[in-house]
């Protein structure tokens, strides 16, 4: 084993680690900015590329596409290669992958501002971007399931199931909700129109944040969880029930964004009942993760990468029982076009997948580099930013959720709004816009400080030993 080893690819992880802390900070920094905009309206600037419409999709595609996708190629390409005891497939592949992925997150960040959008939650760059997808996205493929060919070891472990699964529905997913007639060089007509185009669009938008946002990230927590811990999983068992329940049920809950609309009555049914179904396998593979942690849970008082998995792992269990809830018709009555819904997604993104890609990186950071963490003290501190961040920004986000809801609601004895005037909300949720704010620069601080103790531990200067190093 140790010879083969010596023949991994971690240039590849490093390049990857680095792009993630890179554009992580870039799309907090978005995020947060835009976070000004809603609670201080000057901070637009009064320029249309600074403006919330033009900014906000930079927000989403940075922190889906460009933090969270380059952390789960980086823990992909180290936990592959490792798993199948053998280096990837191509080397120029892997190259390829990942710089045209990055020139993919340049072009978004140029277009986006200037306002080249083709308007679809998830799916706004242009077509001649989605097509550079496409062609990065088969490099991959080809990459990834060319390793599994060559492979040392018979057995595939959970990880690379839920790996491949997201390898083969972001492509059906990309390649359908993409379908479009160029007019120009910047512009295109899409295929769907109408309620048929809205059911497109969110069978997208729904599973690219179930196999961008959530399979891949449990492929990894089953990959560096036990390791971290020094645990066996839980139930290698239920990890497989796990696999196969979620991804049967996960691509049929689209229509739930979609309740109340003209979508017929069947097929709103269909993703509200696959939603709340959905709990059972989240939940078995939340306390999968919790229970692997059994004879390790005095280790999380000293070692921050626990910490991280903890916090991530309950954030994946709640805003898994959120969303199902938020999907019954009687809920989606009060909570669409909210900010629950804002607060529910961030739980998701922020307290899920961030929390998990921090504690990942802060395994892999100094086995990557061959060399110890600059500062525990320092992730720990990172830790607890970002916790009391995304408890302040969540919990905020609930409580202006609910009060849209209800104040909108709103009707006298004589059934009339009691609230017709939409700005008497706005006014209402200004101290809520603020305490966001506050929790979402928290978020970004603790961000900004792991990056700084990633490129002391990359130069050397490490102040302190990080016990296990050679353990993969």
């Amino acid at each position: 084993m140790s010879s083969h080893r010596t023949d991994y690819d971690d240039a590849i992880v490093r390049k990857f680690i680095s792009a993630t802390v890179l554009w992580g900070a870039v799309g907090m920094l978005v995020g947060a900015i835009i976070a000004l905009q809603l609670a201080y309206w000057p901070a637009n600037l009064g320029l249309p590329w600074t403006t919330f419409g033009r900014l906000r999709p930079l927000h989403t595609n940075a922190v889906i596409f460009a933090f969270a996708g380059n952390s789960v190629f980086a823990g992909i390409y180290w936990s592959m290669q490792r798993l199948c005891k053998v280096r990837m497939f191509n080397d120029s592949l892997s190259n390829f992958h990942f710089w045209g992925w990055q020139a993919i997150i340049v072009s978004a960040a140029v277009t986006l501002p200037l306002g080249l959008t083709q308007g679809k939650e998830y799916a706004e760059l242009i077509w001649p971007i989605d097509l550079a997808i496409a062609v990065v996205w088969v490099a991959f493929a080809v990459n990834f399931f060319g390793t599994i060919a060559v492979r040392r070891v018979e057995h595939l472990y959970v990880s690379l199931w839920f790996y491949m699964s997201m390898v083969i529905t972001i492509t059906m997913l990309h390649v359908v909700n993409s379908l479009a007639l160029p007019a120009t060089l910047t512009r295109s007509y899409p295929l769907f129109a109408g309620i048929t185009d809205a059911l497109v669009q969110w069978w997208y938008g729904h599973n690219a944040v179930g196999f961008l946002l959530t399979t891949p990230f449990l492929g990894l927590m089953y990959y560096f969880l036990p390791r971290a811990a020094d645990r066996p999983v839980y139930s290698y068992r239920l990890s497989i029930i796990h696999f196969w329940a979620l991804v049967f049920l996960y691509i049929w809950a689209g229509p739930h964004h979609l309740l109340y609309s003209a979508l017929p009555d069947w097929a709103q049914t269909l993703g509200m009942v696959f939603s709340v179904v959905l709990i059972a396998p989240s939940w078995g593979g939340m306390l999968n993760g919790l229970l692997t942690l059994r004879g390790a849970w005095d280790r999380l008082r000293t070692d921050p990468v626990l910490k991280f998995f903890v916090v991530g792992i309950t954030f994946y269990g709640m805003s898994t029982f959120e969303g199902p809830m938020m999907s019954i018709r009687a809920v989606n009555a009060l909570s669409h076009y909210t900010d629950w819904t804002v607060g529910h997604v961030h739980s998701g993104a922020l307290g899920w997948v961030g929390m998990v890609t921090f504690g990942m990186l802060y395994w892999m950071v100094p086995r990557a580099w061959n060399k110890p963490l600059h500062s525990q003290d320092w992730a720990t501190a990172h830790f607890w930013l970002a916790t009391i961040g995304i408890v302040l920004y969540v919990v905020a986000m609930w409580v202006a959720g609910v009060t849209q809801g209800l104040m909108w609601r709103s009707v006298t004895a004589d059934g009339l709004l009691e609230y017709p005037n939409f700005v008497d909300t706005v006014l209402r949720l200004m101290p809520l816009y603020w305490i966001r704010l506050l929790g979402g620069l928290c978020y970004l601080a603790g961000t900004l400080l792991m990056g700084v103790n990633f490129i002391k531990t990359a130069t050397g200067s490490a102040t302190t030993s990080s016990e296990g190093l050679a353990h993969v």
